[in-house]
């Protein structure tokens, strides 16, 4: 069962208060499938109401403060964050499945983008601009106005974080819809805003099911900007139903991301992030590292000390701190296995196998097959679980094609310690973030992230994700 909350989690919060909902869902545990509670069912007169809170808040305190006195509150909730990281770590691996220590990992990383934006709210500027005689030209940047959040359930500390976090900062008010999977921290993160002293109205949180709850807030005449991280097929759905409004959409979607494996890489280096990237949350990650390109002078070597990691990691309930926790829910997991049935014709190189797990719980084995080709379902698909693919390559050409040979561009990662190979590749990958000789650079709050392609279009994280929770305003002032 949960542990003793400051809140009700079957309730919403709309205008500064919390309210009981018409309808529940069930909570359950991903470890046991056990059910540990009940969450909101939100519908669309909630949406509404949470709409017109937001509306509210903007053409009131929350409009009407300073950027300075912004920051102050999301640097107060960063601290809040933290006093409270022991329970929101308990309750996402209760709520996720995810194991303990990644769990800790997301809390900290939401005090982080807390902290970050609370610092950079007074901080982003407009320009003057050299124009005719006699004219004074600025620019200014303002908040969209009311903006909608749909996060989904794989990381929603660390995505509240980033898209809620730099909404706050730029001044909007937001209306977020969690995943109705993973609403629990979700809540606890409104709690502690409103211990922060963030003013009624301008967070609004209405869980529910995607068709309901997150339909009506995508097509709601009210909201200004749409934020939404989850698949291609909804965050396209997302993004029709805003551009009925002419709505601007930030979308975060799949990915099928390379490490691409150099003969002349440092492999000690390289192994815990081959290996890691594509594992972590159960490969229930956009920037899973699910493809791994080997050149083919080390790519036995890659592969024999790939398979041995994979065979000394362990599958378990999220509360044993495992190095893998379960999937979601069932219908992950059923997912999943129907893409490892797809891929009985693969070598089977290495399989970390749930050993005695709660029979209820959502457990598949961790996969590792190669040498697997380019155009085969599981390199060009993204499975959302913990299956990784290898693929030999002999030229930087090769590589290149094969790395940029899917429909997706999030993250691509480098290993070699050629210079000149490093910017050659850099330039040539098609994807959002590139990194060399790393992965992930430690999650990099600070680092503009998305994607192109079916990854998705827009920015978060950094600084670039307030330029896009605001809007540009030009003054020409002609005064002879």
């Amino acid at each position: 069962m949960l542990p003793p909350l400051p809140i009700d989690p079957s309730q919403m919060l709309i205008a500064g208060a919390w309210r009981p909902a018409a309808q529940t869902l069930p909570l359950t545990n991903p470890s046991t499938g056990e059910q540990i509670g009940a969450i909101a069912r939100g519908q669309a007169a909630d949406i509404d109401a949470a709409v017109s809170a937001a509306h509210a808040a903007r053409d009131g305190d929350w409009g009407r403060m300073t950027a300075a006195e912004r920051g102050r509150i999301l640097l107060r909730l960063s601290a809040l964050v933290a006093a409270h990281e022991d329970l929101l770590t308990e309750v996402e691996a209760l709520d996720v499945g995810k194991p303990l220590t990644q769990a800790r990992a997301d809390a900290r990383a939401l005090a982080r983008y807390c902290e970050f934006y609370g610092g950079a709210a007074d901080k982003v500027h407009g320009a003057t601009i050299p124009y005719l005689d006699g004219y004074t030209v600025y620019t200014l940047r303002e908040p969209h106005g009311v903006t909608g959040h749909i996060v989904p359930w794989n990381y929603p500390m660390q995505i509240i974080g980033r898209s809620v976090g730099a909404a706050l900062a730029m001044g909007n008010a937001c209306v977020l819809k969690p995943a109705e999977d993973a609403c629990v921290t979700a809540l606890l993160f409104a709690h502690l805003a409103q211990e922060a002293g963030l003013p009624p109205g301008a967070l609004n949180v209405v869980p529910g099911l995607g068709a309901e709850a997150g339909a009506a807030l995508s097509a709601h005449p009210g909201i200004q900007h749409i934020s939404f991280t989850g698949s291609v097929a909804t965050g396209a759905a997302v993004q029709i139903a805003a551009g009925a409004n002419v709505v601007p959409v930030t979308l975060e979607l799949g990915g099928k991301s390379p490490q691409i494996v150099f003969d002349d890489a440092d492999l000690d280096a390289a192994l815990p992030f081959l290996v890691n990237a594509g594992l972590q949350n159960a490969g229930q990650t956009c920037s899973a590292s699910s493809r791994i390109l080997v050149q083919r002078g080390v790519y036995d070597t890659v592969a024999h000390r790939m398979a041995e990691a994979y065979r000394a990691k362990r599958i378990g309930p999220a509360d044993t701190d495992p190095d893998i926790g379960p999937l979601i829910n069932a219908r992950q997991k059923e997912r999943v296995l129907g893409f490892l049935d797809h891929a009985a014709d693969l070598p089977l190189l290495a399989q970390a196998v749930p050993g005695n797990v709660p029979e209820g719980g959502h457990y598949v084995p961790a996969c590792l097959y190669g040498p697997v080709p380019p155009q085969h379902r599981l390199a060009q698909d993204e499975v959302f679980g913990p299956v990784q693919v290898m693929i030999p390559f002999d030229t930087e050409d090769e590589a290149l094609r094969i790395a940029n040979g899917t429909e997706y561009g999030l993250v691509a990662s480098i290993w070699t310690d050629s210079g000149a190979r490093q910017m050659r590749m850099a330039k040539g990958l098609r994807s959002g973030q590139i990194f060399i000789n790393n992965y992930g650079a430690g999650g990099g709050v600070e680092l503009p992230f998305g994607g192109i392609g079916k990854s998705g279009h827009g920015r978060e994280k950094g600084f670039e994700a307030l330029y896009g929770f605001s809007t540009l305003k030009t003054v020409a002032a002609k005064h002879g």
